[in-house]
């Protein structure tokens, strides 16, 4: 008989979905206990919240272990091109039949319950990653921390807390300090916690958690600093001011995540070799990426084509930033967007880096908001907007109307996905 396709074996487990949400940890709960406590087998890990910022920071924090020489497991959320990318195995991403053979001992230990598929998919990352050693496991938060599955970790080694900024404000809350409330969930008692830089609100918020639970927080600007100076990232704490490289993942709100990254690493003991590797050796797709090859980039002829996936208000701001400080030229954007992002507060940010926008339904996404909606919205905030019928076609109509234009394709992680599946 066939083995299993791990791909068959997800779109069975998305119908487990539960008919009503228990806003609880009950159903992951539930099937670690009858797996036998994957959870409580880890390697000590380093747990990652944030709404803008974490997977940079555990991109820099896993490069700066892996140059060490550690084993590194890693988790995280979404994938890109496959779902494979969500489990990393000391150093290696897991295979499909070690997927499918994970994936096939949770179904028949959860025997038919309701269980979302994220809730499962944990149980089963949970489940390789106790059977594979290594020496760490980084573990990103899917949505908000608190009711994560991904918090079942009673007693991790460290947190970290990247920036808080509004996003999922319908499961999360409608206020910073609602939802800075839910990634403060990841605190443990005694376990220190590196906070990058907040909103006041935020930052109040955090530390009222962290006063309840006994969290020691190790926070930016007051315990820790990273700016940039000429070549160098300047990182300084309390022992002392260290240069080290730039980091190559591209733009300036990678200065915070670098040093909370560093931060990381630091607290491990780890020296600033590591903390130069973090820098220098960091990989995040979909990040401010440059694209290179593919029929995209061959469309572009000659012109700049870079893909991001942000989506919301404060990933808008973080791109134009990143825009602005890039050498001076015509730019133009393609985004598309799903369903649940705010296209206006997201593209508001973007309209004093580029002043045309070509709108786009995501290929293949059933939840994509129509490319007129996003055009409208475009327009609303003072872009010249037009719908075009898909990326290609975008790229081409930009290429001919601003020959060498800097191309910037943003507004989701499943359109950087379709993306990168054809151009990488």
């Amino acid at each position: 008989m066939p083995r299993a396709a791990s791909q068959d074996i997800l779109e069975r487990l998305r119908s487990l979905y539960p008919k009503s949400i228990d806003l609880t940890l009950n159903r992951p709960k539930r099937l670690l206990a009858a797996l036998g406590h994957p959870e409580r087998r880890l390697p000590p890990v380093i747990h990652f919240a944030g709404t803008n910022g974490k997977g940079s920071t555990l991109a820099m924090t896993r490069a700066g272990m892996e140059a060490s020489g550690m084993r590194v497991h890693a988790y995280i959320s979404p994938h890109l091109t496959k779902f494979h990318e969500r489990i990393t195995l000391a150093g290696e991403l897991i295979g499909e039949d070690h997927l499918a053979d994970i994936l096939l001992e949770c179904e028949r230990i959860n025997d038919g319950a309701p269980i979302s598929l994220f809730e499962i998919t944990t149980c089963a990352a949970f489940l390789a990653f106790s059977r594979v050693p290594a020496d760490a496991l980084l573990l990103e938060v899917g949505l908000g921390g608190r009711l994560d599955a991904t918090n079942v970790v009673d007693h991790p080694a460290l947190t970290c807390i990247s920036p808080v900024s509004l996003d999922h404000q319908h499961y999360l809350g409608d206020t910073l300090s609602d939802i800075a409330f839910e990634k403060a969930g990841i605190l443990k008692r005694g376990v220190p916690c590196i906070v990058s830089r907040q909103h006041p609100d935020s930052l109040s918020t955090i530390r009222k958690v962290a006063r309840t639970t006994g969290s020691p927080l190790i926070e930016q600007g007051r315990d820790w600093a990273s700016w940039i100076e000429g070549a160098d990232l300047v990182y300084r704490d309390a022992r002392g001011v260290h240069p080290l490289p730039r980091p190559t993942l591209v733009g300036a709100h990678q200065t915070d995540n670098a040093g909370a990254a560093i931060t990381v690493l630091r607290q491990l003991g780890l020296d600033d070799r590591a903390c130069a590797a973090a820098l220098s050796q960091a990989h995040w797709p979909a990040r401010m990426q440059r694209l290179r090859s593919g029929p995209l980039v061959e469309e572009a002829r000659g012109g700049e084509l870079w893909l991001d996936g942000g989506h919301n208000e404060a990933a808008g701001a973080a791109l134009a930033a990143t825009l602005r400080e890039m050498p001076a030229r015509t730019t133009r954007i393609v985004c598309g967007m799903i369903d649940t992002k705010d296209a206006r507060s997201f593209l508001r940010c973007l309209r004093n880096a580029a002043d045309h926008l070509y709108a786009i339904a995501i290929p293949g996404e059933a939840a994509s908001q129509p490319a007129a909606s996003i055009a409208a919205a475009a327009h609303d905030v003072g872009f010249r907007a037009r719908s075009s019928p898909e990326p290609i076609a975008a790229v081409q109509d930009i290429a001919q109307a601003v020959p060498g234009a800097r191309i910037l394709v943003c507004g989701s992680l499943y359109l950087a996905g379709h993306l990168l599946r054809d151009n990488s």
